[in-house]
């Protein structure tokens, strides 16, 4: 498992890695100006589980507030990503993991995720690039 390396501040947490299944729960808030509630699909949760970035890039810029998180056979709900406004206060490590400087530039650039000197200090050259874990460069054998 890869360090993160966190510049930012942005608190996290760390129950994803723990778990194997369970479902997601989606709180963002609509054209209107209110906040919804959306469960994820059972199909997609094992998508979600395996590529953990896809969790906070499938609304609009601005439009997500809360991811949270069931672990199979529980009934409580643990929140993983949390956005009031243009500040995330909760970021799960797992995500953080998997978030790509394209993500962040595309639709958290006006967030504290966007930080030059997080991605500085984890060597990110392109949009390809992780943001939080060491970008470490490939030699041709």
């Amino acid at each position: 498992m890869q360090k993160i390396i966190n510049t930012t501040g942005i608190q996290t947490t760390d129950f994803l890695s723990q778990y194997t299944a369970g479902k997601f729960r989606f709180i963002s808030k609509c054209r209107a100006g209110f906040m919804t509630i959306v469960d994820g699909r059972d199909m997609d949760n094992a998508m979600y589980m395996q590529h953990p970035e896809s969790l906070i890039t499938g609304y609009k810029k601005g439009a997500l507030q809360t991811v949270q998180f069931n672990p199979e056979g529980t009934d409580i709900w643990l929140t993983i990503f949390a956005r009031v406004g243009k500040k995330i206060h909760l970021c799960d490590q797992t995500i953080l993991r998997d978030l790509t400087v394209g993500t962040i530039n595309g639709l958290y650039y006006n967030t504290n995720f966007y930080s030059q000197s997080q991605y500085r200090a984890v060597g990110a050259t392109s949009w390809a690039s992780k943001a939080f874990v060491e970008n470490t460069a490939i030699l041709a054998a």
